[in-house]
């Protein structure tokens, strides 16, 4: 059985795990807005397979430039609910898995791959 938080309490969760980023990390943040959604669209589940925690969306701090990166939206890192609560069972692995899923992403946004995240145990 899923488990149900609202969405309030889903987002408090996403807080704790930004919060808990370092400050040497998350000081160097730079444009980037995370949000919280439902469930992925079909465009955003397009390109993964399997069921889609989180994403990252934007433009790596490894490949911003003076010349290639000025007036852009804010990169965006956005937190699935539906799938986190449909393979978790108790709050306290909602939030381990939530906090994982948020460094992963952060960990995008730094140009990360997902095979280095994997070797460091966040993949």
């Amino acid at each position: 059985m899923a488990l149900e938080v609202t969405r309030e309490r889903f987002e408090e969760l996403v807080s704790e795990a930004l919060d808990s980023i370092p400050a040497q990390l998350s000081d160097y943040m730079e444009n980037v807005a995370v949000v919280v959604q439902e469930w992925p669209t079909a465009a955003q589940q397009a390109n993964h397979a399997g069921m889609l925690l989180g994403l990252y969306e934007g433009v790596s701090l490894t490949r911003r430039g003076p010349m290639t990166y000025s007036a852009v939206m804010p990169d965006r890192i956005t937190i699935f609910q539906g799938p986190h609560c449909r393979i978790t069972r108790s709050e306290d692995g909602l939030r381990h898995r939530i906090a994982t899923t948020v460094i992963h992403e952060v960990g995008h946004h730094f140009g990360i791959s997902d095979d280095r995240l994997r070797e460091l145990g966040w993949g």
